[in-house]
């Protein structure tokens, strides 16, 4: 006799997999002995594979957002917001979701790759027999990296993005600085940036967690941890945008905007 199971069975399984993943890493990252060393390596990998990638995609990211809303501004005759509306698009969407984009593409990619490999050459069941928890010595210190590069980052984006944006608004598009800044700091307000870092912190949480599960369960083979890597940075990328989705508007909800 078969058992019929209904259609998403599979799907809803393994998002039940995946949010224990990370409930046990969060649960596991108060356990003593901290892997610093571990936590050290894996942050400088991380920075060494996405400082300079994560610096030369904010310019662009910047520059568009500054032309094009420099374009509309002056269409409608509100040119004076353009430094506003350029730099709380870049600091509150642009910023965490480059920084998340070059957090999985690079380091998360290269984590699932890293355990992968590990798990088919049955290294991660070797540390299951002998009793240590490859989620507190692998998974933990791999995934406290993200969020800290994720955040380190998104303040470089920000600043990177910031002055990119300036630049070409006030010299390509023959903007007034003075107005630029002005209502900037008219229309800016502190939550903004603590948005920002809050989001690049969950988004670089996310990226480690997709990026370890599916490293810990290739379908078997070197062929399988590729896809596995696949796998993580299209999951990583869907995630990061419903959740940036719901952070945005919880975030309007619950914080006035400035002047209202």
């Amino acid at each position: 006799m078969t058992t019929q199971t209904f259609p998403g069975a599979g799907a809803l399984r393994e998002t039940g997999k995946l949010c224990q993943l990370g409930i046990d890493v969060v649960r596991t990252s108060f356990r003593r002995p901290f892997q610093l060393k571990e936590f050290i390596q894996q942050s400088w990998f991380i920075v060494s594979v996405t400082v300079l990638p994560t610096a030369l995609v904010s310019i662009p990211f910047g520059a568009v957002i500054a032309l094009q809303l420099g374009s509309l501004t002056r269409q409608i005759g509100a040119q004076s917001f353009t430094g506003a509306a350029s730099v709380l698009a870049i600091i509150q969407q642009a910023s965490p979701i480059v920084t998340a984009l070059l957090i999985a593409g690079a380091g998360g990619s290269a984590i699932c790759a890293d355990l992968g490999s590990r798990k088919i050459r049955e290294e991660i069941d070797a540390m299951e027999v002998l009793g240590v928890s490859p989620i507190h010595r692998l998974v933990v210190p791999r995934v406290l990296a993200t969020m800290l590069v994720a955040v380190l980052l998104n303040g470089m984006v920000s600043v990177v993005g910031v002055l990119g944006g300036y630049f070409f608004n006030v010299i390509m598009q023959d903007g007034t600085p003075g107005a630029y800044l002005a209502s900037f700091s008219a229309l800016a307000q502190l939550p903004d940036l603590w948005i920002s870092e809050l989001k690049a912190l969950i988004f670089g949480f996310i990226a480690g967690i997709v990026a370890a599960y599916r490293g810990l369960n290739p379908a078997g083979g070197p062929k399988g941890v590729g896809d596995a890597v696949n796998q993580a940075v299209v999951i990583t990328f869907l995630l990061l945008f419903f959740v940036n989705f719901v952070l945005t508007t919880i975030y309007l909800q619950v914080v006035p905007a400035k002047g209202s």
